[in-house]
């Protein structure tokens, strides 16, 4: 398997909730990461209609950029009952007119949609979190490990920990949504332990067993 050189590669995101949950997953693994937000670098287009799509279209940009390999992070929210929505599209229900990001009003969004469904119970509101690693070279070689965290949609949000839709998503077999774990509960992973639980930790964990080193 090709080597990352110098241990040393770029992280595609300006997701400040992304960054620093990569931060504490690559934490035992002594790999030097600096991010796109450090660098400058501008956010490209996400064009793509699958997470891999827009996963190689942030890490190709951030390697051709920077000349190091890069790994990026495409995730977001399907829901059943919605057909798959948000989708590929859930960072854009969050946008206001101004251009920032309110995830409360993407949270309100969902449960309108819903409840448009008449999606009340637990089993009609049923989801999964979905994240896509792309480990992409400045060559342009890429590869792609893929996680899932199923669970369903609660209201009203819960918990003020993570970001994003975490409030609202409680993973299966839990009480509590992701918004009221904290980071070491949402992972359910470290180096070493055979399961994980967030969606991001199960891509970062296929990652990790393929590709760092202790």
């Amino acid at each position: 398997m090709r080597e990352i050189p110098n241990r040393k590669f770029v992280l595609a995101s300006h997701n400040k909730g992304k960054l620093r949950e990569f931060s504490e997953l690559l934490s035992p693994f002594g790999y030097e990461v600096v991010s796109a937000a450090e660098l400058g670098l501008g956010e490209p287009e996400e064009t793509g209609s699958e997470f891999e799509q827009n996963a190689l279209i942030k890490a190709k940009a951030a390697a051709e950029a920077t000349g190091l390999p890069a790994l990026s992070d495409d995730s977001g929210l399907c829901v059943d009952a919605l057909d798959g929505a948000p989708g590929v599209y859930t960072a854009d229900w969050a946008t206001k007119p101004d251009g920032s990001r309110d995830f409360a009003i993407a949270m309100d969004k969902v449960e309108k949609a819903l409840r448009e469904k008449g999606a009340d119970a637990p089993e009609q509101r049923r989801g999964r979190f979905v994240s896509v690693l792309c480990l992409c070279f400045p060559d342009g070689e890429a590869e792609f490990y893929r996680g899932e965290a199923e669970g369903h949609l609660v209201w009203p949000p819960r918990g003020e920990m993570g970001f994003g839709y975490d409030p609202v998503f409680q993973p299966a077999g839990y009480q509590i949504t992701f918004g009221e774990m904290d980071s070491q509960q949402k992972h359910g992973w470290k180096p070493g332990q055979a399961t994980a639980l967030s969606h991001r930790a199960r891509s970062f964990k296929k990652f990790a067993e393929a590709r760092l080193s202790l």
